[in-house]
């Protein structure tokens, strides 16, 4: 019987390679920071850029930049006259973000902003084709709230972590303290109970929530 590492093996190896750029962006992540596995990394960055391939998103806006491997996934699929609003609150992270972003040519499609989402996104006066929620997780629910109006009918959603390492799981127990893993499994059930939209839980990685607004 084949284990879970297994059949992620096997899928990464029948998943169209990431860019050198991207490997390499990868790499240094990995290497140079702490907490590297909030990277989307190889198989969802793909997936990412599918997914906007798919969409042809004109607006694209994503809450949590990290170091900008999946703002620059995301952009592949943008409209040639497409935009990507990408936040970040850790400014420490901007140097790094930046210059990646120009290293992909993409200094005119991504727009940086450094700072608070919950401040930062009401001045967007956007319509969003596609967000991706990969922030702090005990405010998904902020988030997906603020963010809601702004996306167009039909339009999508993707919010990250959203299985926290098993933890949302009903077998697993969970201490009291730990208000990370109440929220996700929350917010999964308020989704999942949310007439305004369509959603499918998708078990990659550590769990991909695709919504689609109604």
């Amino acid at each position: 019987m084949y284990s879970p590492d297994d059949a992620q093996r096997y899928a990464d190896r029948h998943t169209t390679p990431e860019s050198p750029l991207l490997a390499r962006l990868n790499r240094e992540t990995h290497v140079q920071l702490l907490h590297a596995r909030m990277l989307s990394g190889h198989a969802q960055g793909r997936l990412l850029s599918m997914l906007s391939h798919m969409v042809r998103p004109r607006r694209v806006l994503e809450l949590g930049t990290f170091t900008g491997y999946s703002a620059l996934c995301l952009a592949e699929g943008l409209t040639t006259d497409g935009l990507l609003h990408t936040v970040e609150q850790n400014p420490e992270l901007e140097t790094r973000i930046r210059r990646y972003v120009r290293e992909a040519g993409e200094e005119n499609r991504i727009q940086l902003h450094i700072g608070n989402a919950r401040e930062l996104v009401p001045a967007l006066t956007e319509t969003w084709d596609l967000v991706f929620i990969d922030a702090d997780k005990i405010n998904n629910d902020t988030y997906y709230e603020l963010v809601l109006p702004q996306v167009r009918p039909g339009g999508f959603l993707l919010i990250d972590n959203v299985l926290w390492g098993g933890k949302v799981l009903d077998e697993y127990p969970v201490k009291p303290s730990d208000k990370d893993t109440f929220a996700v499994r929350a917010f999964n059930d308020k989704v999942q109970a949310d007439e305004r939209v369509e959603n499918v839980f998708l078990p990659l990685r550590d769990g991909l929530l695709l919504v689609r607004k109604r």
